[in-house]
């Protein structure tokens, strides 16, 4: 039996995504994150690492982690990702599972970092629809809040807002309702997969710029607190 890793960010495309592998009868056997190693925080995200460990406690799924610096280069991320992976693979895992669903040219870029390793990679919402992705998610009962947003398409109003129907309609008509091009990210804390919803308090959100090259973009975060 093959063994499957889910590419984890603790957000609604990866609940959702582990969900389907499920219906499908493939069991999902460890969670790999990639964690800001400065600041105890999953990149990209920003959720508190505390968070994540009390998600995969929750599910009931082992967690393993990728530890990048503050501002990792490419090269940095593509040399961590390959070791942790090569380390995976000698305790079985073949597979591992994604939960892009239409950016073909990342989906690429997936595959081509796995396959000198000789690793599955899996797209289980690949191709569908994101209306019908984000209704599906609702419906089953799970639930995220919004922690992080790209400020030039978005306000602060939609950080540390709890995803729901009334949500999904006020999202601009260029923002994709499952935040595929990175318009959004979420944090999913309760669920069909969930043996106890995951607590925390909504804290401070902040604003935050970002320098690649010559370009600059701005996020807005919105801080978890570990519930005590």
């Amino acid at each position: 039996m093959e063994k499957i890793l889910l590419s984890w960010s603790g957000g609604k495309d990866s609940a959702l995504a582990l969900y389907l592998l499920k219906k499908q009868q493939l069991e999902v056997e460890g969670l790999l994150t990639c964690i800001n190693a400065h600041c105890h925080r999953i990149t990209m995200h920003g959720v508190r690492q505390e968070l994540l460990y009390q998600q995969a406690l929750s599910l009931g799924i082992p967690l393993h982690l990728i530890n990048l610096p503050e501002n990792p280069t490419n090269l940095q991320y593509e040399q961590a990702f390959r070791e942790q992976l090569t380390y995976l693979k000698t305790l079985g895992f073949s597979r591992l599972a994604f939960g892009d669903i239409f950016l073909q040219d990342l989906r690429q870029y997936r595959e081509q970092l796995l396959q000198p390793l000789s690793i599955e990679a899996i797209f289980p919402l690949w191709g569908k629809n994101t209306f019908q992705l984000i209704e599906h998610f609702l419906n089953l009962g799970f639930k995220a809040i919004v922690v992080c947003a790209n400020a030039s398409l978005l306000d602060k109003s939609f950080v540390g807002r709890v995803i729901d129907k009334n949500f999904v309609k006020e999202l601009p008509k260029n923002v994709d309702v499952c935040g595929e091009n990175g318009e959004f990210h979420t944090f999913c804390y309760d669920g069909p997969l969930f043996c106890n919803p995951v607590k925390f308090v909504v804290g401070q959100t902040v604003l935050r710029q970002y320098q690649q090259g010559n370009l600059c973009s701005s996020f807005w975060f919105c801080d978890l607190l570990p519930y005590e």
